[in-house]
């Protein structure tokens, strides 16, 4: 009895690879595959082995990632096919509700315009109401946005004055200057040689 723990304690365990952390291989599914390097491809190719789920899932993502990246909106009733005959159901929620909206959905897909103005300017709004702890009502949040442009401008129209206001100090000043040359010059011949005769005064 006593030879048997002795045994296991000392025999070499095998040394088995830590696997990756669920976030880590959430990462590698929804990157592009090319910044990936040859042992994160070699992991990532392991997990979607030994989870035929986690491969199909990892598939979907990447079609769908093709699709919104090269603009491929017609391929997408393809996909949502293709999504229901897997058994993934956070994916079929998903394709629930694209299917409510599909034809915006493939309109987004496919053309060059988006909504990412108006998104900002949404998110910029709900900021400033946050910022006033959920207590600002529209009245509020409509004059906020306007006393910050008009800010903005009266800042942009100050600079201008004031750089119009420098220049034209500048430009006086050189008139100036150029007015009381003679006449400083004339003031210091005038201590120096004395009172100038209009002889002397006239030039050769």
């Amino acid at each position: 009895m006593r030879a048997y723990p002795h045994k296991k304690r000392t025999s070499p365990q095998p040394v088995t690879a830590r696997p990756p952390f669920l976030r880590t291989v959430d990462g590698w599914i929804l990157r592009h595959p090319d910044p990936l390097t040859e042992p994160e491809r070699l992991q990532l190719k392991a997990v979607r082995t030994h989870c035929p789920e986690l491969d199909a899932l990892a598939r979907h993502v990447r079609s769908f990632a093709v699709m919104l990246i090269d603009r491929q909106g017609e391929r997408l009733p393809d996909w949502l096919d293709a999504v229901r005959q897997d058994d993934l159901p956070s994916l079929h929620t998903l394709a629930a509700g694209i299917e409510r909206d599909r034809d915006a959905v493939i309109a987004g897909l496919t053309l060059p315009w988006n909504f990412g103005v108006v998104e900002g300017h949404v998110n910029r709004i709900k900021m400033l109401k946050r910022q006033m702890f959920g207590r600002a009502g529209f009245r509020l949040l409509r004059k906020r946005p306007t006393v910050a442009l008009i800010s903005r401008l009266a800042g942009q129209s100050r600079e201008l004055c004031e750089t119009a206001v420098l220049n034209r100090r500048m430009s006086y000043s050189v008139q100036q200057s150029e007015i009381s040359t003679p006449t400083s010059l004339l003031h210091r011949a005038q201590s120096k040689f004395g009172p100038l005769s209009p002889s002397r005064r006239q030039h050769p």
